[in-house]
């Protein structure tokens, strides 16, 4: 439930998979989640682990993280925006399958709210003293995994599912959309380092 619930808000990183399921199919969508998750398991075994010196060291690079996160999800958008519209048969190489994961893994990892939103879900859970138990901590660490992975599978589903109704003229329209929609989030983070300073 908490790596579905940290997951499932639509970001920079769903509209990532949402285009990438009707460019590049579902593949490129799930494992483009799966970066996420990934990062998202990092975030909720520091979070449920009260590690305290990794959890130090985001705080204490908060800024710098949001500014390489902005900096990266504005260049993003901008490759977006400039990608031709064209449907890709669905056998994506494994160099662009290795690419969509590291993409979506940098912008969740580059993301210090997700680290405060797992201490705020694993409050309102009660799930908060894991030192007592490595079982319970690692049951815990692989749910958070499962979940998020879930949300990402079920997104890249939805998403494939509709694929056979686009055509090049939708995706250009999608393309600008979701470039659009990645600097406008690129933005916002770089705009919140105004509060860091």
């Amino acid at each position: 439930m908490v790596g579905f619930a940290i997951a499932a808000p639509v970001g920079p990183v769903g509209i990532l998979c949402i285009r990438k399921a009707l460019a590049d199919g579902r593949v490129a969508a799930f494992v483009a989640g799966l970066g996420a998750a990934v990062a998202d398991t990092f975030y909720g075994a520091v979070a449920g682990l009260g590690l305290g010196l990794v959890n130090d060291f985001l705080f204490a690079h908060k800024a710098t993280l949001s500014l390489v996160g902005g900096v990266f999800l504005i260049f993003l958008g901008i490759r977006t925006l400039r990608k031709p519209p064209v449907l890709l048969p669905t056998g994506t190489t494994h160099v662009g399958l290795v690419k969509d994961f590291l993409s979506s893994f940098t912008i969740t990892l580059t993301n210090p709210g997700t680290i405060i939103a797992f201490m705020a879900v694993f409050a309102s859970f009660s799930v908060v003293s894991f030192e007592k138990s490595t079982l319970d901590a690692s049951m815990i660490i692989l749910g958070v995994f499962v979940g998020s992975s879930l949300w990402w599978a079920t997104l890249a589903s939805a998403a494939g599912a509709v694929r056979s109704h686009f055509t090049p003229i939708w995706l250009l329209w999608l393309n600008r959309i979701s470039g659009g929609a990645l600097m406008l989030f690129g933005l916002v983070v770089l705009v919140g380092l105004l509060f860091y300073v």
